[in-house]
């Protein structure tokens, strides 16, 4: 052992140790502070300490102290709660890009960061959390409704109070309304610390950082944008094991966000989030990454986004085998050795395009959509939605046909070029009320495919209640009204909102509109009705005999237990998306039962029958135009 002095503005006492090389980043037993990073013998490593008085001292880490490319020293004596610390290789300072809390990001989107040297810094978070005994959900996935957020847009406009804007305790504070709604698993993009702002070209970075966009800069011209241009949704590498410390209230983010998860779970909700990596990430850092997340903040699930990273070392870790993950694919290899993994999920595109082909009557087909509402597989599951952030909200959807990005600053050339979208007569707002009427009805329609197909249905956040963004379909760089969630529109559009409220409740009293396994469409355990089936204007024929525009579904609820043992009921769901009435048949049902309207979505004062009301012909059934009816027989 051997005491130094430091070699920066202030004296300080300690003892150097070899380090741990098994733990990445820094960590703590005991007395002694433990450093260990990326560091090549042939660099000249060193540790800087900063004071609260960002005075500095330099702890030089001898070269004796590595192991591959692993350097780790521990300090002893070292008085963490008062000090911060950096990297310096070869006398340029560096970020540690495992560091569990930054400092000096506190502030949203502050260009003054970017200049001021040393600023940036990486804290040391030694906190003791009290999870009281928390528990994984593990919520089956036919129970599963996922609601997708930005910790920020979601709750700046109106969605908190005071320093709670913008904040993990923002998204908190909605619990209630988000189980009310009927959600179980949110998604919440990235809330890893990422640099938000993206610097013109010129301006210098003290710190490297895995944010190369941050730090290459983004160039707008003078007259048409601010200097710096914002991040605002985090698609970018970043320092993926500290939270985001500007979307904490308090100086605490990592204790803010796991109280959010905590919560979220004596709720019997799960925390999905959105990671972000780019080509340069390492399949085995990623690995690591994940393991961090679920075993410090109790994380139930991850949505894979941007370097196309092999998923099968994921879904086999032993850690991750029961944590959900989200992604583009999977290796047909993985499956030869495992014959299920009930963790995985694809987000299902095919599914969007059909019902937006539809939906606004642009060269869609009824086969298509169908072979997509009863997608189902026994390997892995499906994310089935019809908006997301990128693209138009639902709400959108209904008034644009084009895309409207100019403030973006980019000439209007980013985002979905093709949205199969369908203004209904008027290109953004209007008050022509039987357009607003064509729009809520479309809304409806789409709000009823996403909840009646067997995958997990996803909501973005102000889709169940019409919120817009003005037609701009890439709001990534909109930190303002434009981007953020308007609240006030929940009471604007109640009745909308009631109804995806209530088809919500639907969905859960009916469990074979969610089965787990796939639907064969033949009776298989001779209960007289096959689990599914079509009906055209002719009961009982195939998908490839149906009108293009016009079906009948009929699911056979004795394929299907209630928690309390009872059979689910007969569902037939009347499709019509032509420009004219269609009548269909109704099947048949068995002696003494009936058929009943549950849910009509072209009545505009009552679109769900809190008490459904008979169907006045037996076998036969008129659809209004471009519209969806819901039918149960009992």
């Amino acid at each position: 052992m051997n005491r130094h002095t430091g070699e920066g503005g202030k004296d300080m006492e300690y003892t150097i140790i070899e380090g741990n090389y098994a733990k990445i980043g820094v960590s703590k037993m005991a007395d002694t502070v433990y450093f260990t990073f990326e560091g090549e013998k042939e660099k000249k490593c060193a540790i800087l300490l900063y004071t609260s008085n960002e005075e500095q001292v330099k702890i030089p880490v001898p070269d004796e102290y590595c192991i591959g490319a692993l350097r780790s020293v521990g300090i002893r004596g070292l008085k963490w709660k008062k000090l911060n610390y950096n990297y310096e290789f070869d006398g340029k300072l560096v970020f540690d890009r495992h560091a569990r809390k930054v400092i000096g990001r506190e502030k949203w989107a502050d260009p003054e960061r970017l200049q001021a040297h040393h600023q940036v810094r990486a804290g040391f978070d030694f906190a003791e959390f009290d999870w009281c005994g928390d528990r994984f959900p593990e919520i089956p996935r036919e129970q599963m409704v996922m609601y997708k957020l930005n910790v920020r847009s979601f709750t700046m406009d109106g969605g908190a109070l005071g320093r709670k804007k913008g904040t993990f305790a923002g998204v908190m504070d909605k619990i209630p309304y988000l189980k009310e709604l009927g959600v179980t698993s949110l998604e919440l993009m990235p809330v890893y610390e990422f640099e938000e702002l993206m610097a013109p070209k010129g301006v210098q970075r003290d710190v490297e950082s895995w944010s190369e966009n941050a730090k290459e800069g983004y160039l707008l011209e003078e007259d048409k944008a601010p200097a710096y241009k914002i991040n605002c949704w985090g698609y970018l590498p970043g320092d993926y094991y500290a939270p985001k410390a500007s979307y904490a209230s308090t100086d605490e983010p990592s204790v803010e966000l796991k109280k959010l998860i905590r919560e979220l779970h004596k709720n019997q909700m799960e925390c999905i989030l959105e990671m972000y990596f780019d080509e340069k990430m390492n399949q085995n850092i990623a690995v690591e990454i994940l393991r961090y997340w679920v075993m410090e903040y109790h994380v139930d699930g991850f949505h894979l986004l941007g370097a196309a990273l092999s998923v099968d070392a994921m879904a086999q870790d032993l850690i991750l085998r029961r944590t959900k993950l989200f992604a583009e694919g999977f290796s047909q290899r993985l499956f030869k050795e495992t014959p299920s993994y009930p963790h995985l999920f694809v987000y299902n595109d095919d599914f969007l395009y059909a019902s937006r082909k539809l939906l606004s009557c642009n060269n869609g087909n009824m086969p298509e959509l169908l072979n997509q509402l009863k997608r189902q597989n026994e390997v892995f599951g499906f994310v089935n939605f019809v908006a997301g952030n990128n693209g138009f909200t639902l709400a959108d959807l209904f008034s644009y046909n084009e895309k409207h990005n100019a403030e973006n600053g980019e000439d209007n050339q980013d985002g979905l070029v093709w949205n199969f979208s369908c203004n209904c007569g008027v290109e953004g707002t209007t008050r022509k009320r039987t357009i607003l009427e064509y729009r809520k009805k479309q809304m409806r329609n789409a709000a009823v495919l996403v909840l009646i197909g067997q995958g997990v249905p996803l909501l973005m956040a102000g889709d169940e209640f019409g919120n817009s963004q003005q037609g701009n379909n890439n709001c990534y760089c909109q930190d303002n009204p434009t981007g953020w969630v308007n609240w006030s529109g929940r009471k604007r559009n109640a009745p909308y909102a009631k109804f995806v409220q209530q088809m919500l409740a639907f969905r859960r009293q009916h469990p074979i509109l969610r089965s787990s396994l796939p639907m064969k469409m033949y009776d298989y355990a001779s209960k007289g009705y096959p689990d599914l089936s079509y009906h055209g204007e002719n009961a009982w024929i195939s998908s490839g005999s149906l009108c293009p525009h016009a079906a009948g579904i009929l699911y056979y609820g004795a394929y299907a237990k209630r928690p309390d043992g009872t059979e689910d009921d007969f569902l037939y769901i009347g499709l019509n998306f032509h420009i004219q009435p269609q009548s269909l048949a109704l099947p048949k049902l068995p002696h003494r039962m009936r058929w009943y309207v549950a849910a009509d979505t072209a009545d505009k004062a009552t679109p769900f029958y809190e008490t459904p009301k008979p169907v006045e012909k037996k076998h036969q059934i008129e659809l209004p135009a471009q519209a969806i009816v819901i039918l149960v027989g009992k």
